[in-house]
Parts: structure tokens; sequence; C-alpha cells
């Protein structure tokens, strides 16, 4: 962290956005990542088949009550 110090005695950052911009930045990339390799995985892709096939039968179960 770079400090300056203004005339006024006040302590002034500077450079701080831009490396917090950097780190969202990774961090939102990489789970963004992480998210895709789950989602994409087969495990997760036979999950949510079976969840939107359940849930469409339900619909239609339901329906005809």
């Amino acid at each position: 962290m770079v400090r300056h110090v203004r005339s006024s005695g006040r302590a002034v950052e500077a450079g701080m956005a831009t490396a917090e911009y950097a780190v969202g930045t990774v961090a939102a990339v990489g789970l963004g990542g992480i998210l895709y390799k789950l989602l994409t995985s087969s495990h997760m892709v036979q999950l949510l088949d079976r969840m939107i096939r359940e849930g469409w039968l339900d619909m239609h179960v339901g329906a005809g009550s």
C-alpha cells in the first residue's frame, strides 16, 4: 500500500482501486471456472436431468388431479 501525505496532514491511498478490481476479477473468474466444471460433470448433468424430468412429470400428474 502506498501512502502519500498531503500538506493538510491527511494520508492518501494511491493505487488500491486497481489492485482491488484485479483481485475481484480473478476471484470471479476462478469461481466461474469451478461452477462450470461442477455443472458440466457427468454426475451433475445426470442429477439435473433427473430433477427436470421428475419436476416435469409432477407438473403433468398434478394437472390431471
